[in-house]
This record gives C-alpha cells, structure tokens and sequence, in this order.
C-alpha cells in the first residue's frame, strides 16, 4: 500500500510542477507586459524649476548636440539653413507610419527618439523607420525623468531600450534625448549629473532650438509657426509622433516641409548636423574633405567616419555592441557605403548606429519575441476572463431568481408531491473503517419517525466497525439492523450491495460518518408520491463548524445547497445527489446499472444516468443530514480532489448526451454545460481574475481594484446571506467569508487546476479515505 501510494505520489508531481511553471510563465508574461505599459516601476514624477548653479554656462547657452571630451561637456548647434527633424515619443503604430510617409514622400530624413518598450510592442515600424534611412535614438525604455532615478535604474532604462532596438532592427544608438527635456537652458542641477554620466558612457545628449508644441494641439497653423526658426539659423525642432492624438501633427508636418525646403533650408539627422559641422571645421582649417583623423568637434576621442559619431559603442549599450567598429546596418538615404581602410563605413545620415552581434541580438530578439507573446497572451487573458466575470455575475443573479422561486413554490401550504409516503424504506450506510462516527450514525436512525430498515455494509473494514455496529444496535434496541460484511471493494460495490439486499422500493443512501435528524428520512422520501421522481438530494449540513475550515465549508454548503440546487431542480438538469444524504427508487437504481465503478464521483455518475432515462431528480431542503466535513487542509485536499476529478470522469463518460434526443439530450444540452462552465472552466480561471486582481491594485490604479473587489465580495455576501436566510442559518459565520475569499477559495482553485491536469495527462486516482473524528453527534449539538 506505502509503495502504491509513493509511485502515486510520484506520478503526480511532474503534473505539480506542470501547473507550477505554467503559473510562473504567466506571472512573467504579466509582469513583462506591465513593465511594457510602464505599470511596473512606472514613475510619473517630472522634476521642474529646479536650479541650475552648478550647470556650466557653456552648456545653458550652448546647442542643442551635447557630448563630454574627457569628462568636459562640448555642444553643438545646428548649421545654419538646416533642418533636423526630431520626433518623440514613437513608435505608434497610428501616426509614425504616417510620419514615415510624408517623410519619404518628401525624401527628408528624421530622427526619432524612441521609447524603449513601444519599440519592442512595434518592431517592424522601427525596422522600417531605419530601412527608409531615418536615424533612432533613445528616449528611455519606460519615459521617466531619469534626474529621480538610481544609477541602476538609468542603466537599466537604457539597456533595454539597446536591447528592443537590436531585436527590432538589428542596431544600437549613440543618441539620447531625455523625457520631458527641451532646451539646453533648461538643463538643472539634478539632470546635469546625468547627462554626464551617460556622456562619459558614449552617448550624445539631444535637446532642441525649436518646439512645436504640437502636444498641446493649437491647431495647425500655430504648429507650423512655432516650429519655423528665426532668421536663416540651423534648428532642432520638436514633433511628437505618439503620446496622444497627433492628427494635428500629421497635417501640419507636410505644409511645415514644403514651407522650409521654399525658404532654402535642407533636413538632415543629428548625425548628418554633426558631419557639415566637421566638415565644415576641416575646411576651416584647411584640411582635405576626406581626412578622418582626429575627433571632430562636439565629439569623443575616437575615430568618426564621415562626420558620425564616435565609432565606440555606449558603455551603457549591452554587451556585443561593436566597439571600434564603425558596423552599421547599410546603406541610407544620404550615405555611400562601402569601405575605407578596411572599415565599414557608416552612413552619414545614420552615423549614430551600431550593428548589434552576439548576445546584444539575441537577447533582443528574445525580448522582442516574449513581448509578442505577451501582448496576444495578455489581452486574450483579460478578454476572456470577462466573458467569465460577466457569466459568473449572471450565474449569481440567475441563483438568486431561481431559489426564491424555487423557495417559493415548494413551501406554499398547498403544496403537495401528492398522498404522503408512509411506507417503510432501506437506509444503506457504506462503512469502511468507520469505528469513529458508525455508532452516531445508528443512534440518530433509532430516532427516525419514519419507518425504516437499515443495511450496515462494512467493505472490509480492519477496525472492528462491523462489531461496533451491531453492538450499538442491540444497545439503541435496533432490531431493524443487518450487518453484511464483504471484502473490500470500494464505496459503488458496498451500495450495490445493499440495493440487492433491500427490503423496500425506496432506498436512502448515507455515509457512515453522517448523521440524520429524526424527520429527515420521512422527509426526504415525500417526493416519490411522484412516480416521475427517480431520486431526491437531501441537504447536508457541516456539523463541525466550529473551526476555521469548518466555518469556510458550511458557508459553502449553504450556498451550495440552497442556492445552487433549487437552480438545477428547477431546471431539471440536478447534477449530483450527495453521498452523505440521497435517496432513490430501487428501480430507477437497477435500471442504470447500479452504482458504477467507472468514476470517483458514483454519486454524479448515478445522477446523470438518471436524467439520461427520463427519471426526474428533485431537491428536498427540509431534509437534514449532519455530516464531519475534513478537519484538516490535507484531508480537504484530498476530498476536493477526489471530487472533482471525479466530477471530470462522469461528464466525460456521458459526454454523448450532448448529441442525444429525449430526457438524455435535454440534460447534455442544458445541465452538462451548466456544469461544465460553471464547475469546471470558470473555477480554472477564477485564480486569473484574483491574479488580475492583485496586479491592478499594485501596477494600475490600487483604489479602483479594491473598491472593484470589494463589490464583488458584496455580491458574494448578498447571495450568501440570502442562502443563510432560506435555510435560517445564523448570519455570524458570515463573517469568515472575507477570508474564505482569500484562502479556502484559491485552495480549491488549485484543486481544481490539479484535478484537470491530471485529468488532461490521463492520470489515474484511487479511492481515499479520509481520516474521521467522529466529533458529530446529534443535530442538536451543531449548530
């Protein structure tokens, strides 16, 4: 038996583990995807009116290109009747293929700021934005003002920027331009540290001459008038192409181009502003257009092809960006190509670039492909979980109508199942190692005022339960006890045991730890007057109520049994007849075959193939059983899993009830998806919702996901309360529900989650007994 239960126990922790990494996979996806929205780590902070003493002047009055040279900062203005187009925010997958468009139109070039995780949701527009011969640079990966940020936290920000531009377009950059940044003046004590910095690492700052304001959405006009520079001065001028609505923006950009190019400017990129600047500056001193010797000015020591950047890579870039290199992705729309000395040379227009290799491309790639996963996985995820929001809120209101109907109807005084039953029934109580709880249960028949018969079948029990029931049973004076003792079997072949040897046409089935009130079976057999009626649910009651686990489960059964069953009764598709308190026609038992051994679940088993032969199933609130529900979380687990795998088998082996004609179709096609969705599939993703939950409430907005929860939980509470009052339970247990929501409830989620994948792996699992205190006695004493 020990090495049985171990090979089992072995078997199923690779289905464990299964569920685990599944679990931790979407946590991931989740997290990456909120990271992506800037949800997580997100900094809304914008540092403004700082001061800006310990700035050099030279950089407040200098231009809009800033780099360091041996740690002292160099800047550089735009030449005069020049252009260079800068765009921020991007990419959008609305406006900055637009951009493009009129860009390429027009044969002018742009350079782009890009936001690290919009790159990686729309890689192929930066692909495209770099084919077209556009230059990109940073904008950091998540838009924070980096002056409130740590070291690690810069770092981080422009790595993985590096990172989504390797894996969309092959490339890292040198050019950065900061959030919420403008022009050099203002530049403060708390920016300029970081300017520095990243200086130091390779990366040229980026501020502007020129700012179109077009955020603000004047109009168009306005736009193209703030955008113009004064005079005849070279100019970095600012449009946005995301962020917000920008159709202002994309109607003005073509009037603004066609305006320029009339007035004589040209448009270049930053690294082309670079190169006339260097270019320039040899013909001042009289050196030949193709020396490339030395560093141009405004730029790190390093060798410069073509007046780029510094042929170094950014320390801040991952590693595996070229260093020395000169690798670019290709030719551009202004650049040649080609080698010189054995060197690549860049493109002038995208001078800024750096072939990404090694690990910095492969992790791009690998960033970009996750982040594609996430943006299907994500919204499929929450697209789907509310279509089960909105059924399991239908499903509760549809509870609700239908048990006050249903209250309603069987409590009328006039109702009637038709002439009272009064003949004498067969109690079968299934024992196996029962000693615990078998003589409550024959002292609470004793007291039955209906007449009865009681069928003891002990299945191989090895601590004296036969024995200990026939001894109760000449001490309660029970001469109507038989004790019939067969080789263990299981629970199905003891009950089928004791539907052969019955006496009677009505049968009542308990379980050997359950106890009955004395009215229960006269009112359970009531609605055999019937003769449509094939078996009655009974309503069982936690008698061990008193502890946490209890408290949980009898707010469960309660709202189980009084909410959910008058639902399936009046509907005519009742699921399960509880094992702890059902009865049924002797005939309608041999009819189905008996109990089967198919299923861990015989008592849904029997169920459905009752409705599948036309026999009606009814509920019967006022008839009580008391039964010990598990007492510890291993014991639950245990019941729970049992269950519904058991659950699982039966909708499975009587899967073709969907297709049927008759009473079997009317259940496939109205009961089997009830059960299916509303004890299966939405239990599976209820664990998403709280997973949803708890992320809203830390990465998105905290108030409005608590105050979401909590009506929720006031939905829960109003369905339960009213279940408690049709069944006049004291409201106080109530009170644990709030922390049933947040434990007993994801229990049986991953009970739930385990049953099915077992069930998906076609695992196999045995019959379990749970361990029994034997702690409920009379109803009297559980209340």
């Amino acid at each position: 038996m020990e090495r049985a239960a171990g090979k089992a126990a072995a078997l199923q922790r690779p289905r464990v583990i299964l569920a685990l990494l599944l679990l931790l996979g979407l946590t991931c996806v989740m997290l990456l995807d909120g990271y992506l929205r800037a949800e997580v780590g997100g900094d809304q902070r914008v540092r403004d009116g700082a001061s800006a003493g310990k700035v050099p002047d030279k950089v407040l009055n200098g231009g809009p290109i800033l780099t360091f040279r041996n740690g002292s900062p160099v800047t550089q203005t735009i030449p005069k009747k020049t252009i260079v187009l800068t765009f921020d925010d991007g990419p959008n997958p609305t406006y900055t293929p637009t951009v493009l468009k009129i860009l390429k139109k027009y044969d002018v070039p742009g350079t782009f700021f890009l936001v690290g995780s919009m790159v990686s949701r729309y890689p192929s527009i930066v692909k495209q934005m770099v084919a077209q011969g556009n230059e990109v640079g940073i904008h950091t990966f998540t838009h924070v003002d980096l002056s409130y940020q740590s070291d690690a936290r810069i770092k981080r920000e422009m790595e993985q920027t590096q990172l989504a531009l390797a894996g969309a377009a092959g490339i890292t950059t040198t050019l950065f331009r900061a959030p919420y940044s403008s022009e050099t003046d203002a530049i403060d004590n708390y920016s300029y540290p970081v300017y520095k910095k990243l200086g130091a690492s390779g990366y040229t700052s980026v501020f502007v001459d020129t700012d179109s304001d077009d955020w603000k959405q004047p109009g168009v006009a306005k736009i193209i008038k703030w955008a113009t520079p004064s005079g005849t001065s070279g100019s970095s001028v600012l449009f946005h192409d995301a962020g917000g609505v920008r159709s202002q923006t994309m109607k003005a950009l073509p009037t603004y181009i066609e305006k320029m190019k009339a007035k004589g400017y040209t448009f270049t990129t930053v690294s082309g502003a670079i190169a006339k600047n260097a270019s320039a500056e040899r013909a001042a001193n009289g050196t030949g257009a193709g020396a490339s010797t030395g560093a141009a000015a405004g730029t790190s020591t390093g060798t410069v092809e073509a007046g780029g950047q510094p042929s170094a890579a950014p320390s801040g870039a991952p590693a595996g960006t070229t260093p020395g290199g000169g690798q670019t992705v290709g030719s551009a729309v202004g650049g040649t190509g080609g080698t010189q000395n054995g060197t690549r040379r860049t493109s002038v227009l995208q001078g800024a670039h750096r072939e990404a290799t090694g690990m910095t491309l492969y992790e791009g790639k690998a960033l970009i492909y996750a982040v594609t996963v996430a943006e299907w996985v994500v919204p499929g995820l929450a697209a789907g979980l509310t279509v089960v929001g909105v059924a399991v809120m239908s499903r509760f209101g549809m509870m609700l109508i239908l048990a006050r109907r249903h209250y309603r109807q069987r409590n009328k005084r006039r109702f009637s199942w038709g002439p009272t039953v009064t003949g004498p029934v067969t109690v079968i109580v299934p024992a196996y190692n029962e000693k615990e709880c078998i003589a409550n249960t024959l002292e609470s028949l004793a007291k039955s005022t209906h007449p009865i018969e009681v069928i003891v079948v002990d299945d191989g029990s090895s601590d004296g339960t036969s024995e200990i029931a026939r001894e109760a049973a000449r001490s309660f004076g029970m001469t109507n006890v038989r004790v019939i003792r067969q080789e263990n079997a299981g629970k199905p072949a003891a009950l089928n045991n004791g539907v052969r040897s019955a006496s009677y046409d009505i049968v009542v089935m308990m379980d050997g730890d359950t106890v009955f009130e004395p009215d229960t079976v006269r009112q359970l057999v009531q609605p055999f007057a019937d003769p449509e009626v094939g078996a009655v649910a009974g309503n069982a009651k936690v008698g061990n109520r008193n502890t946490i686990i209890g408290a949980w489960q009898h707010i469960e059964y309660v709202m189980g049994f009084n909410l959910d069953r008058r639902m399936y009764d009046l509907l005519r598709c009742m699921p399960t007849i509880p094992g702890a308190i059902g009865a049924f026609r002797r005939e309608a038992v041999l009819q189905v075959g008996g109990m089967s051994e198919d299923t861990l679940a015989e008592d849904t088993d029997i169920t459905i193939a009752m409705h599948r032969e036309g026999w009606r199933v009814v509920y019967q609130e006022h008839a009580r059983a008391w039964t010990e529900a598990p007492a510890s979380l291993k014991q639950l687990w245990s019941q729970r899993y049992r269950w519904s795998y058991g659950t699982m088998q039966a909708l499975w082996k009587h899967r073709k009830s969907l297709t049927d004609k008759g009473p079997s179709g009317r259940f496939g096609r109205v009961g089997m998806p009830l059960v299916v969705i509303f004890q299966i599939i939405t239990p599976v993703f209820a664990p998403l919702i709280d997973v949803f939950t708890v992320y809203s409430m830390i990465f998105v907005d905290f108030w409005a996901s608590l105050a979401m929860w909590f009506a929720v939980l006031g939905i829960q509470l109003l369905c339960a309360a009213y279940a408690f009052r049709l069944d006049r339970e004291k409201y106080r247990y109530l009170l644990m529900m709030p922390l049933q929501q947040l434990a007993y409830r994801q229990m049986m989620y991953l009970v739930l989650i385990h049953s099915s994948i077992t069930a998906l792996t076609g695992g196999r699992l045995r019959w379990q007994k749970l361990k029994r205190t034997g702690e409920v006695g009379t109803p009297a004493g559980a209340s």
